[in-house]
């Protein structure tokens, strides 16, 4: 059994525990929060024997094995370099960092230390991703990937109040392509890997984050037939509007398609000749449970590294988003250099 403690309090913590306990190799004991009042609620209502709102001593407690991290996107850096270098095994959520140069220290923290540590990003691990991946070649050259997450985000009212949530606050690391672009991003890139060029647009609020926005990917691929393989990706992303958020491959045999970047609840496959095959498999309700056992797997064998979610993978993700921010003016206090 792995004793875990947890970090933030937000809904996404509240779906986190309830697929973790699905696995019982999973026990939560600790729940750290800045503040005691907001620690001391949430541990009533899971019944979580213990509160820090002292990170080093959480850090420090020999009790806790694991810690799973859904702070705002800034803090997930110090927060893990800290638990990491204490000998935790840390799964932080998406983003699991700001820029790439934050993740490498992370990274070396955990080589370091040689604790696991990985990024909470759930699609990889769908069963339906991975019927998508099994039947990939059977669109022979691939030219087209279109794929969006547009949804209205809960606290979009509360901005048009004049108030700034975490959701569209800049100091806190957040916008659509953090929060939302990057679930079809992160399929892009682990199907396709890096593009040769990126090129990104986006609606800039006032706040400074992106309220949504387009990727375009371009790739060079390797050749299955006797023609160029060019690819196009396509990726929408909205915090200000919701959509179908309907998903595509498209090769010269047929395209696959599936429903939702990150839920994938169906997925078929089209070829050109008029058959369709629907490759849709049962899923838990609550799709966080596949990472968190993959994770508890990795601390059970003495791996560090995920071959699912790797340092790579993230680094090469967290590239993109960087490039894309880039180009849109959208920068982070992360990004700046560090003043003497």
């Amino acid at each position: 059994m792995t004793n875990f403690a947890v970090i933030g309090t937000s809904k996404i913590t509240d779906a986190f525990i309830e697929a973790a306990r699905q696995d019982p190799r999973f026990n939560l004991i600790a729940i750290y929060s800045r503040q005691q009042t907001t620690a001391q609620a949430f541990a009533d209502k899971y019944n979580i024997e213990h509160c820090f709102t002292d990170l080093a001593l959480l850090a420090n407690s020999k009790l806790i094995d694991a810690v799973y991290i859904a702070s705002p996107n800034n803090f997930h850096t110090q927060q893990s370099i800290t638990l990491l270098e204490s000998g935790k095994h840390v799964l932080c959520e998406k983003p699991i960092a700001i820029n790439c140069a934050e993740l490498t220290k992370m990274v070396t923290s955990a080589k370091v230390n040689n604790v696991t540590f990985m990024e909470a990003m759930l699609v990889t691990f769908l069963p339906n991703y991975q019927q998508i991946k099994n039947h990939i070649k059977a669109l022979g050259n691939i030219h087209k990937y279109s794929a969006s997450f547009c949804q209205l985000s809960s606290r979009y009212p509360a901005y048009l109040r004049g108030e700034n949530p975490n959701t569209f606050n800049l100091s806190f690391g957040n916008g659509a392509l953090m929060d939302v672009g990057i679930y079809p991003l992160y399929l892009a890139i682990d199907l396709f890997g890096l593009p040769t060029e990126v090129i990104g647009q986006s609606h800039k609020l006032p706040t400074g984050v992106d309220g949504y926005g387009d990727l375009l990917l371009k790739y060079d691929l390797p050749d299955i037939g006797n023609n160029q393989a060019t690819l196009q990706a396509h990726i929408s992303y909205s915090k200000l509007s919701n959509g179908n958020n309907i998903c595509e491959i498209q090769g010269e045999n047929g395209y696959l398609m599936w429903q939702h970047s990150s839920l994938f609840n169906e997925v078929s496959l089209h070829l050109n000749d008029g058959r369709c095959q629907t490759l849709t498999l049962a899923q838990t309700d609550n799709r966080m449970t596949y990472e968190l056992s993959h994770f508890i797997d990795l601390i059970e064998s003495g791996h560090s590294e995920s071959s699912v979610n790797s340092w790579q993978l993230s680094q090469q993700v967290l590239s993109v988003i960087e490039q894309a921010r880039k180009q849109q003016g959208i920068i982070y206090s992360a990004d700046k250099p560090a003043e003497n």
